[in-house]
């Protein structure tokens, strides 16, 4: 039997054919294009609302004159971008799943072990955020108001939680010296975090001055809100390119190693 060397995996070959389905992907493309089929899936649909379904998207109920519809609208109303969004959903959500490993792996190597609580909790609400994505996607607020509005509170507080201690673990609790692409993550990491919390804000703010005074446009600024809370989130989680630099996950007839 021969052998040959992965950086530190030694994986067995039986002959040539079995070596054919070898396939080795560096995790910066997969965490780039997990984030980027539902980055361009989002704003297809709401570009796709726009053309072919905005009166229904845009009316509220005080009848005032609007531009964009909100997130729910465009994830979840109308065809193909209901299904588009549910495929692209079910895709990135099956990869960030797999990703737990990768994020228990990194802070088991680069935290102190007095911080183990911290880290769980970020795996925690990694969890529950990408979970609730999925019910929002699934459940929308057409079909099942309570769970979509149920899911969607979820969604925001777990990942607002998620993006804080991740922040605070990356800043404060590393145990081992930062490489530059760990640099680079910190700090697109507080970018996305500040502009997120913005959104967050500036959507509430919106939306109360909406159901109080109903004025025009007013829907359309809580719409811009809503798409700035879900590009940041998004872009907080493309970090993940940068923390796990140099890791790779090996495509195999075994399955699937992260290397």
């Amino acid at each position: 039997m021969n052998e040959f060397s992965v950086k530190s995996d030694y994986i067995p070959l039986v002959d040539k054919k079995i070596s054919s389905f070898r396939v080795i992907i560096p995790f910066a493309r997969i965490a780039w294009f997990t984030v980027s089929i539902q980055c361009f899936s989002f704003i297809f649909c709401i570009l796709w609302t726009i053309m072919y379904n905005f009166e229904e998207s845009t009316n509220t109920h005080c009848k005032v004159y609007n531009a964009l519809p909100s997130v729910s609208a465009t994830i979840g109303h109308y065809q193909p971008q209901k299904n588009i969004w549910k495929m692209t959903t079910v895709i990135q959500a099956t990869i960030r799943f797999y990703m737990i490993i990768l994020h228990y792996q990194y802070y088991k190597k680069n935290t102190y072990p007095t911080t183990r609580k911290l880290t769980r909790l970020a795996l925690v609400t990694y969890v529950i955020e990408n979970t609730s994505l999925v019910t929002l996607s699934f459940w929308t607020s057409n079909e099942n108001y309570a769970l979509h509005k149920l899911s969607f509170m979820i969604f925001l507080f777990t990942s607002f939680i998620y993006m804080n201690v991740s922040y605070i673990i990356a800043k404060m609790c590393r145990s081992t010296t930062r490489e530059v692409h760990d640099i680079i993550s910190l700090r697109w990491k507080l970018r996305a975090l500040i502009s997120n919390l913005a959104g967050i804000i500036l959507a509430c703010y919106f939306f109360y001055r909406h159901n109080k005074y109903c004025e025009p446009f007013v829907y359309s600024l809580f719409a811009l809100a809503e798409y700035l809370v879900v590009l940041t989130n998004m872009g907080f989680h493309v970090t993940a390119a940068y923390d796990f630099a140099g890791r790779s996950v090996l495509i195999s007839r075994n399955g699937l190693k992260i290397l």
